[in-house]
């Protein structure tokens, strides 16, 4: 058997801007370079009134959505602690519902939110009024609840913002459960002290045309008047104390920065409706939590130093990033429609300490 021989290879490890923040110029970029598009569009508000976003494209977005919220949360669902809040239900329209979430005091200080969960207790539906709809089809038999965080702005208007959409059927019973961690994240950066959350559920066809039933209506999700609050509407919680799992790599939020303060992610909140090239042109989202890189990171004694002269000072930059999913509108033909896009490495997932070198072991065969 022949030998094999371990060598060192050197791997250089380009750092652009390591731990910078993102900026609006870099995220424009990179939302101009995956549409392949020169310039921002001209789009105005004609373009916008009769633009309505497709089920296909909001289920594409909430997909992505939910799969960044996965591999955030991955690792992390055996440490957490645990709340609770009850919410009650103000009815706006016959399929449309208003959920009110007081938030004071519900978030623990130093704590990182892993997942926010919504819990609806469907109601069974009554036999005699699935009679009245008569026989129905397999494709009928189904709804689709959308839930949206509602935002009121400081002029006393309202903006809506896709969360998550999924499919129920008439003939179930039971709690449905919808990931609302991004409506939470959404009210922790925008919203006033002591403010509440704001869920707007809504109960919609899934299927349209002249053959579409009216099944849609026999979903109900049960209210705060619920028998000895059974079924009330219920908001969880997921959180680590970042005291106990400083692993996570997150700052203190309530330690200032200095410039002993080890590398650390810190919370960097974008928002995409006070940028100007966003009116008109993302639909979704009104902005992120992109985070950064911060602090700083131990150097190697200077006997290592000088043996190794070709790597330069480590320094906190973004290990591991994650994308962001977007809904914009595209014009086409003098039509305006709403498309779905995944921008990369716009969201920093952890840092580290790093060199723009390293040496890396690679087995070679002589």
């Amino acid at each position: 058997m022949q030998p094999l021989w371990l060598c060192w290879t050197l791997w250089v490890l380009p750092l652009a801007s390591p731990g910078a923040a993102l900026t609006g110029e870099q995220l424009l970029g990179s939302l101009l370079r995956q549409l392949q598009l020169r310039e921002v569009p001209t789009l105005d508000r004609a373009d916008m009134e009769e633009l309505v976003i497709p089920t296909h494209v909001r289920a594409q977005y909430v997909a992505l959505l939910q799969r960044s919220h996965g591999d955030c949360s991955r690792g992390k669902r055996f440490s957490q602690s645990f709340r609770e809040v009850a919410g009650r239900f103000l009815a706006s329209e016959a399929s449309t519902h208003l959920l009110v979430f007081g938030m004071e005091q519900r978030l623990p200080p130093n704590s990182e939110l892993v997942q926010a969960v919504l819990r609806l207790f469907q109601e069974p539906v009554p036999k005699a009024a699935l009679h009245r709809h008569g026989r129905l089809s397999p494709r009928s038999a189904w709804a689709r609840v959308t839930v949206e965080w509602l935002r009121v702005r400081d002029d006393g208007s309202n903006r809506t913002s896709l969360i998550d959409s999924r499919l129920v059927s008439v003939h179930e019973s039971g709690w449905k459960a919808f990931d609302v961690t991004e409506a939470v994240n959404f009210w922790q950066q925008l919203s006033r002290p002591r403010q509440p959350l704001l869920l707007q559920v809504s109960v919609q066809r899934e299927h349209l045309g002249p053959l579409a039933s009216g099944a849609h209506k026999l979903v109900r999700f049960a209210s705060q008047g619920a028998p000895a609050g059974l079924g009330e509407p219920q908001l969880e919680l997921h959180t680590l104390d970042l005291g106990d799992y400083g692993a996570q790599g997150d700052c203190d939020p309530e330690a200032p920065m200095t410039e002993g303060t080890r590398c650390c992610r810190q919370e960097m909140y974008i928002d995409l409706q006070g940028m100007k090239w966003a009116e008109n042109w993302v639909l979704e989202p009104p902005g992120f939590l992109a985070y950064e890189c911060v602090g700083t990171c131990r150097q190697p004694p200077e006997a290592l130093a000088f043996k190794w002269p070709f790597l330069g000072p480590r320094q906190c930059i973004a290990s591991e990033t994650d994308s962001l999913p977007m809904i914009v509108s595209i014009k086409e033909g003098g039509r305006t429609r709403p498309q779905v896009v995944s921008l990369p490495n716009m969201r920093v997932q952890k840092c580290s300490c790093a060199s723009d070198g390293a040496l890396v072991p690679r087995r070679l065969q002589p």
